[in-house]
């Protein structure tokens, strides 16, 4: 009775350590696969077929696979790919400052109304404010009052010319009446350079002669094509020239400029020129161009990031200030290296990146690599791999699962 009761409770023991020694089996095969679902189907798969073989090599692990369990892994040669040598960094975009003007008012006066807001493209000479210039309004007045005493001398001299012929008059109140007529086409000419300082064109004081009316209202256009950035105006508000802040600030959006902090130990490879290529959240599926064109002469003692800045085309005005950016700069000539897809490399526990290789197409045997930059779902081999061999290009957790089964299993 004594010997049955042993028996009973060896065997429950057993059966809760095979349950137990299971489920470890099935959790280190989920951890190395980083607990895709893709590893619980190469577990089914491996349990379905023939008994797990592995082996240890020349202290490389290898898994030989039967029929059933090759058709989930995909074997190709290595190749050899170019991979841009680049550094990357992310920054900001921004206006640039060098294409920013500050629109102020010429002369002083108050805002009579505005006609843009900020975010509107405008033209060069599009007006942007007007305002009500008492300047102005005198200009015009003595513009008035020039035409008028020029009309008048000329008609006093058309007939005093008229008696001199006729010895009514002598010569001397001739030449006077000629040196004051002469007189009031200098001043009419004075008068009419003053008003084209205030941006009317000969058309508009012409206008003004012929009317005899004095317009006060000035009008302050765009000096150059762009976007509005700010506007610091309402109607009635008093202004004065170069009075802080500017009624308006347009920048020209043909460039942008691109503003990034890059680590200190990309430094030296980082010069003014280089081209660049700009992505953006708000535009995926398109990248900017442009170059350097500034280089901050100091390190951030906290970061220890350099600020540079670079000029980007933008033809279309896709780009806004402040949008996030990923900036690449290209510092070398293109490299060839062997490369795999990225379903070829696993991320072991310790953090290397291994690959599995294989001769026959059978037995895989896993190698440890240096991995480099990343183009087009490859990533660039440094170090372990040469072009040529075959290697697991899908497929290469199930192999890892495959190995660690067959480790638990031994």
């Amino acid at each position: 009775m004594a010997n049955h009761k042993i028996s009973v409770t060896l065997g429950a023991t057993v059966a809760v350590a095979v349950l137990c020694f299971a489920a470890g089996a099935y959790s280190i095969s989920w951890l190395r696969s980083g607990g895709n679902a893709v590893s619980t189907t190469a577990n089914a798969q491996a349990t379905d077929s023939a008994a797990v073989k592995t082996s240890v090599a020349g202290g490389s692990p290898s898994v030989e696979l039967n029929d059933k369990q090759l058709a989930t892994v995909k074997v190709e040669a290595v190749g050899e790919f170019s991979f841009p040598i680049e550094k990357t960094a992310v920054g900001s975009i921004d206006f640039n400052e060098d294409m920013t003007v500050q629109v102020f008012t010429p002369y002083q006066g108050r805002i009579i109304e505005l006609f843009t807001k900020v975010g509107d493209e405008v033209k060069k000479g599009q007006t942007l404010f007007t305002i009500d210039s008492p300047d102005l309004l005198t200009a015009d007045s003595n513009l008035i009052a020039a035409a008028g005493v020029l009309e008048l001398t000329t008609k006093a001299l058309d007939r005093l010319k008229i008696l001199y012929e006729t010895r009514a008059v002598a010569q001397v109140v001739l030449e006077q009446a000629v040196s004051d007529q002469q007189t009031a086409e200098g001043a009419l000419r004075a008068a009419r350079d003053a008003v084209r300082i205030f941006g009317k064109t000969d058309a508009e004081i012409d206008q003004i002669i012929k009317d005899r009316r004095a317009d006060s209202t000035l009008i302050v256009p765009s000096s150059i094509t762009g976007r509005v950035t700010a506007r610091n105006g309402q109607p009635g508000l008093l202004v004065q020239p170069g009075g802080a802040p500017a009624v308006y600030s347009v920048a020209d959006i043909s460039t942008m400029w691109m503003l990034a902090n890059v680590a200190e130990s990309d430094v030296s490879s980082i010069h003014i020129g280089q081209e660049v290529k700009v992505s953006l959240l708000s535009y995926p599926d398109k990248v900017f161009e442009g170059r350097i064109s500034t280089i901050t002469s100091m390190v951030d003692p906290n970061s220890h990031r350099m600020l540079i800045r670079s000029d980007i085309d933008d033809p279309n005005h896709e780009l806004r200030s402040g949008m996030f950016a990923t900036f690449v700069i290209r510092t070398g000539d293109p490299v060839r290296s062997p490369a795999v897809p990225l379903a070829g490399l696993v991320r072991e526990g310790d953090g290397t990146m291994t690959t599995w290789v294989t001769t026959d197409r059978r037995r895989f045997t896993q190698r440890t690599v240096t991995i480099g930059e990343r183009k087009d779902g490859l990533r660039q081999i440094l170090k372990g791999l040469q072009p040529g061999e075959l290697v697991a290009t899908d497929g290469a957790i199930f192999l890892s699962n495959m190995l660690a089964i067959g480790q638990a299993g031994g």
